[in-house]
């Protein structure tokens, strides 16, 4: 599915929800630079496709018109000299776009929710990477429809200098210049790391760690092998 269409995906004829269980959920996947998240939440999609299984595929920044404007300035290696602070309310106002275009109302209709990076992002980079000041970023993340939590995260871990790496390889086989965050030095990535793992510390249930290392199926099983733990009717097995 492609990210900026933000479409719904609908079930095959016939096809429909497991009897007797909602399957309104809103789910992120998070990580750092490199962590192969993107690659995950797309080989779940397809395979959720493949169930006929009712869902959004959306991301952070980006998910609509406007977010995807906000997304060109955030990621484009021009901008470096954009203040944290600018970084910190430029990410948040495109959530607040998201949410009220793509995100609620999905869930509104009882959808899952796919989405690449959310809140935990901020929390991670622009709480930790970038040093402002937890207060702040709480006060912005229960501000009205900014309050939404995800129900379950993937968390996927990676060691930042192989991570740093992988991010740099793949924009240089894309011939692209590096993004603003693939620029930042290998202590920022460990903060950001850092950032992640503290916040699973702090919401286990939520926040479910995936080792990133090894092949893309590999980790790919063990994403299936989680969301069959948690959602058995989907019928996600590696």
């Amino acid at each position: 599915m492609c990210y900026d269409a933000a479409r719904l995906i609908a079930p095959p004829a016939g096809a429909g929800h497991p009897e007797g269980e909602s399957l309104r959920a809103f789910i992120t996947f998070e990580g750092i630079e490199g962590s192969g998240k993107t690659t995950q939440i797309q080989l779940l999609s397809e395979r959720m496709d493949q169930r006929g299984i009712d869902h959004v595929l959306t991301r952070e920044p980006g998910g609509t018109e406007v977010g995807n404007e906000i997304r060109r300035i955030l990621l484009n290696p021009a901008h470096r000299d954009l203040t944290p602070l600018a970084e910190l309310l430029l990410y948040q106002a495109a959530r607040a776009q998201h949410l009220a275009r793509v995100i609620v109302p999905a869930l509104s209709e009882g959808k899952i929710v796919l989405c690449d990076r959310y809140k935990d992002a901020t929390r991670a980079y622009q709480g930790r990477g970038r040093d402002l000041p937890p207060d702040l970023l709480e006060r912005l993340n229960t501000l009205d429809i900014l309050a939404l939590e995800p129900d379950l995260t993937l968390l996927f871990d990676l060691d930042p200098a192989l991570a740093l790496a992988r991010a740099r390889h793949r924009e240089k086989d894309r011939h692209r210049e590096e993004g603003r965050f693939e620029q930042e030095d290998l202590a920022f990535h460990q903060r950001v790391r850092d950032g992640y793992l503290s916040l699973a510390g702090q919401h286990p249930r939520r926040i479910r760690i995936v080792e990133a290392a090894g092949r893309a199926d590999e980790v790919h099983a063990r994403v299936l092998a989680l969301m069959g733990s948690l959602f058995p009717s989907l019928g996600l097995r590696p």
